[in-house]
């Protein structure tokens, strides 16, 4: 395959996102693979493609064999597929590999989906999670630790002790989430009202420091993006979004195995994205930051270069990342106010796709032409980076 000085694909095979969508979100009473369908579904048709396009699948939390049951289900028969299971951290993974099949020729049209029903089937549960036979759950399981909030709040109460910040600071980044949260219809907390710091604070302490209001969604949901071709994309009626660069990295699975608590694999997945991307955090018009609780956001905007080791709680004051503020975050409400089906890292991606293409009217960032998708998995176990441009 030819490639010009930079390196960059010559042919047309260069992988692009030409659709984004979510399916219903909330309390919907549906199964996972009825809402699994409609974020496929949809997405395509925001693609101007339909089913028998697809020849590329990647999803998660179907059943065991996911990509298969879901193939199974829609009636397609894929050639390529994958169901890696790094939580929130693998819609970011996925489009990474599924460049790459794109642009080795292994597929045309891929679909990356999720999602869950986890409210209205009232299968989340806080409680001990770990797999039997693993170090995890003969050294940490009987000690209680509510999974995966314990384990963040061990972070959060590290960082609070080494930062000098309080939970006041953390607080923040729930405040800014329902601000854009009530711009955007589809939100979880779109008729709540506005959130205070004081009524984060009052919330109910669940785990030192991490309060009720400090934790995400428990919300059914999901959504799709759609991968393929630039020379595809020329005849479908979106613009495309490029895929200028991505990174990952896996760090440790059990909260008594990091050296540091409060440094996460973003500042690898994170470096590997833009040195890819040839941007700097500076040059990024609108960042999705998975935001499973108000810490993973402050861990996150540190580790990927948006400030500073130990100011990110500086950084977020006063409104910065809020509506009118200077830093567009989490624009759709994120984990925190939008939804959280569980994992939240594919609705990251499609509102960043929706961002770039110009579609979210009062929460629109103006003149966006960059953006940053970040997902973290397990106890910061995983973390992946994707950025994406309306130009190559």
């Amino acid at each position: 395959m030819q490639r010009d000085g930079a390196g960059a694909l010559m042919s047309d095979r260069r992988a692009v996102i030409v659709g984004a969508s979510e399916c219903d979100l909330g309390d919907t009473g549906l199964s996972v693979l009825h809402l699994q369908t409609q974020a496929v579904t949809r997405a395509l048709a925001d693609a101007g493609l339909s089913l028998g396009d697809v020849d590329g699948l990647a999803c998660t939390s179907v059943a065991r064999f996911s990509a298969t049951q879901l193939a199974d289900y829609l009636g397609i028969e894929p050639v390529w597929t994958d169901s890696t299971f790094a939580g929130g951290a693998a819609f970011e993974m996925f489009v990474a590999r599924a460049a790459q099949a794109i642009e080795a020729g292994q597929a045309e049209v891929v679909v990356i989906s999720f999602a869950s029903n986890q409210r209205s089937a009232r299968s989340r549960s806080l409680g001990n999670l770990f797999e039997p036979h693993t170090p995890e759950a003969q050294f940490e399981g009987p000690y209680g630790p509510l999974y995966p909030l314990s384990h963040y709040a061990m972070a959060a109460q590290r960082y609070l002790h080494i930062t000098g910040a309080g939970r006041e600071h953390l607080a923040e980044v729930a405040v800014a989430a329902r601000q854009w949260a009530l711009l955007n219809p589809a939100a979880f907390r779109h008729g709540a009202g506005p959130l205070t710091v004081d009524a984060v604070l009052e919330s109910p302490l669940i785990s030192s420091p991490l309060s009720a209001a400090d934790c995400c969604l428990v919300t059914d949901g999901g959504g799709a993006i759609v991968l393929t071709t630039a020379e595809r994309a020329r005849d479908l009626p979106g613009a495309p979004i490029h895929i200028l660069g991505y990174g990952e990295s896996t760090s440790h699975t059990s909260m008594a195995t990091p050296e540091d608590l409060v440094t996460t694999g973003a500042q690898v997945s994170g470096a590997i994205a833009l040195h890819k991307a040839g941007l700097a955090p500076a040059e990024i018009d609108v960042v999705q930051i998975y935001d499973s609780f108000t810490i993973t956001v402050l861990l996150s905007l540190e580790a990927l270069g948006f400030c500073a080791r130990g100011e990110a709680w500086q950084f977020v004051q006063n409104g910065r990342i809020a509506p009118g503020g200077d830093f567009a975050l989490n624009t759709s409400g994120g984990g925190l106010s939008y939804c959280h089906p569980g994992q939240f890292g594919v609705l990251l991606l499609v509102e960043a796709v929706r961002q770039l293409r110009g579609e979210c009217a009062e929460r629109q960032v103006s003149g966006a032409r960059t953006a940053l998708a970040h997902g973290t998995g397990g106890i910061l176990s995983t973390s992946a980076t994707v950025v994406l441009g309306v130009d190559r």
